[in-house]
């Protein structure tokens, strides 16, 4: 029978929706705007017209109540406990290893990431999964692998695809089940349809590895440029790796991009001073790979030891030299600079070419600064400023926090306590995740004036945004509208398509509403459709199962988008153009698949 036209309010809904999908699309106005339009239509349109049986002001809190939803503090809190992995270097010995195999070959590293993804999501709840993952890549990234925006929706889509293959995978698979067994139909057991989303995860695997990264926009290549090239004279310590070996041993080891300057011959000797050349971020990572000092080691404890007595980061920073700053014409030894400031100057990159050509000679010891020199110096923030106002230079982009490792271990620990605890069940992701973060505060490995810096203002809204249409769409009836619209169809297609009607229906409210909603609205549908059809219900309830778990079209879809989106600096066009083909795969594989496990 074919539904009749649906309420004002579903109306409304449906074009409230479509809107916003269209101006998300487009481009033209941020996510933000967008978002923020979208809120204020609602509020606005349930002030004057509220639903059925409800008050003016309940149309505000439905319209406002994203910004206090669970959804966005499980976000914010995931999002500072990625902050508190970064800051304090907890995950450097995953991010090499995985370094040492994108270095063997780019492809192979991805596939490899890819891959271990999807296989942790099977056994563990997908969010921590990406949560754990999501800074290794950022750092990998920073580390001159692939860039972040071309891997973390590849990566992304194949921490979902792990999840749908188990009914302990997402919260979403455990809602479906539970639905569908209160309606009658057998309870599914963990794997028993593993082997169906296997076999689709084969199929998909290639698109996500080979043609999804070509599809991504390289957002990191605009910063790239020509990149400042630091000369540094580094002193070798007596547990420094280069200690009693010959250069030629150590240097694969380092980044590519670092030269050394009259490399000796023979073993390295204590005390040995090199001279050491590279980019800001290369420059750091191979004096920690040294344990080398490029600075007066008196001025580098003294650093360190004040930070700790006054919980202070320490940070590096670029600093240029200007016309009128009293370094011009002096060099770096008679400067004083440590002396003076506390501060350490450990690289120094040179204006000219004249005076990079003498620095390579080997003159570069006594070399007097000149304007446009740029300085790479470490300190605490108070002490750098004053240097930077007292000796008139320019502080410019670059500044690094160096990772706090003495909390290392710590931050790690409270990141693998709060997994552990939402993975095995003992508490919902939402009070993990929130009591993750709250540690992190109080132990010191995130700060609460760095919280700004861990924390996008473009998810909060449209995550505020997507949790009102989700709610306005399931309550004004717009979603069971579409189901009765599905169900009346369905009756002229044969069995593979109804699976696949199913399944895009359900992706579709997975996309613009929310999983809950796909999973609630779509599950006693697809029990009338096979009453109406003559159909095993299993077939239809797993359609519905794997639908919801389809969200790649979309940032909204589900939470892991939105915490790729701020570091891959994605827009929503590109969640529609990866995601848009992807989900083509799937319903096409898992539809036959289906159809030929259950022979309908």
């Amino acid at each position: 029978m074919m539904p009749g036209i649906p309420n004002p309010h579903a109306i409304a809904a449906l074009v409230v929706t479509t809107a916003m999908f269209i101006a998300f699309a487009r481009g033209r106005l941020s996510v933000e705007i967008v978002s923020l339009v979208t809120i204020a239509v609602i509020a606005v349109g349930l002030y004057f017209f509220p639903l059925p049986g409800a008050s003016q002001t309940d149309g505000l809190t439905l319209a406002f109540a994203g910004f206090g939803h669970y959804a966005l503090i499980t976000i914010c809190a995931l999002m500072i406990m990625g902050r508190g992995l970064v800051v304090t270097g907890a995950l450097e010995p995953a991010a090499r290893f995985l370094e040492q195999v994108f270095k063997f070959n780019l492809q192979l590293g991805l596939l490899v990431s890819l891959v271990l993804a999807m296989l942790l999501s099977m056994a563990v709840n997908d969010t921590p999964v990406l949560v754990l993952l999501l800074p290794i890549f950022v750092t990998l990234a920073a580390r001159g692998a692939m860039p972040a925006s071309k891997t973390l929706i590849p990566l992304n889509a194949a921490v979902l695809i792990g999840g749908m293959a188990t009914t302990i995978g997402t919260s979403t698979n455990i809602l479906v089940v539970s639905i569908a067994t209160d309606l009658g139909m057998r309870p599914l057991g963990v794997f028993d349809y593993t082997p169906i989303v296997l076999v689709a995860a084969l199929v998909a695997l290639p698109y996500i590895w080979l043609v999804m990264p070509r599809l991504l926009r390289d957002n990191s290549a605009g910063e790239a440029g020509v990149k400042r090239r630091f000369l540094a004279r580094l002193t070798i310590n007596e547990d420094s790796l280069l200690n009693g070996k010959e250069l030629s041993e150590i240097v694969p080891r380092l980044p590519d991009d670092i030269e050394f300057h009259d490399a000796p011959a023979g073993p390295i000797r204590p005390l040995q001073r090199l001279r050491i050349s590279g980019p800001h971020e290369s420059l750091a990572e191979a004096l920690r790979l040294l344990k080398g000092e490029a600075a007066p080691a008196w001025v580098l404890d003294q650093i360190k030891r004040k930070g700790q007595e006054g919980d202070e980061d320490i940070v590096v920073v670029e600093m240029a030299v200007t016309g009128d700053s009293r370094l011009i014409n002096r060099s770096l030894p008679d400067a004083g600079i440590a002396d003076l400031y506390g501060v350490a100057v450990i690289g120094v990159h040179r204006s000219d070419r004249r005076s990079a050509e003498k620095a390579r000679d080997g003159e570069s010891a006594d070399l007097r600064f000149s304007e446009g020199d740029v300085l790479l110096v470490m300190g605490l923030p108070t002490e750098l400023q004053f240097f930077a106002q007292a000796d008139g230079l320019l502080v410019l982009e670059g500044m690094k926090e160096l990772p706090r490792r003495s909390k290392a271990i710590l931050a790690g620990a409270i990141m693998l306590g709060s997994v552990g605890t939402a993975s095995v069940g003992l508490l919902p992701i939402a009070i993990a995740s929130l009591g993750g973060a709250i540690l992190m505060f109080l132990t010191g490995c995130v700060k609460f004036d760095r919280v700004g810096r861990a924390l996008s203002a473009t998810v909060i809204v449209l995550v505020a945004a997507s949790i009102a249409i989700g709610r306005i769409v399931d309550e004004s009836g717009a979603a069971l509208f579409l189901g009765q619209l599905l169900s009346f169809g369905l009756q002229y297609l044969p069995t593979a398509g109804v699976l696949a009607a199913i399944m895009l229906f359900v992706a579709l409210l997975t996309n613009f509403a929310s999983n809950a909603t796909a999973a609630t609205v779509g599950t006693p549908i697809a029990f009338a459709i096979a009453s109406q059809l003559g159909l095993p219900p299993e077939p239809l309830v797993l359609a519905v199962l794997f639908g919801a778990n389809l969200c790649y079209a979309t940032p909204m879809a589900y939470q892991t988008n939105m915490l790729i989106m701020a570091s891959g600096s994605y827009e929503f066009r590109d969640y529609m153009r990866t995601g848009i083909p992807l989900v083509a795969i799937m319903v096409t594989t898992l539809s036959i698949l289906l159809v030929l496990t259950y022979k309908l």
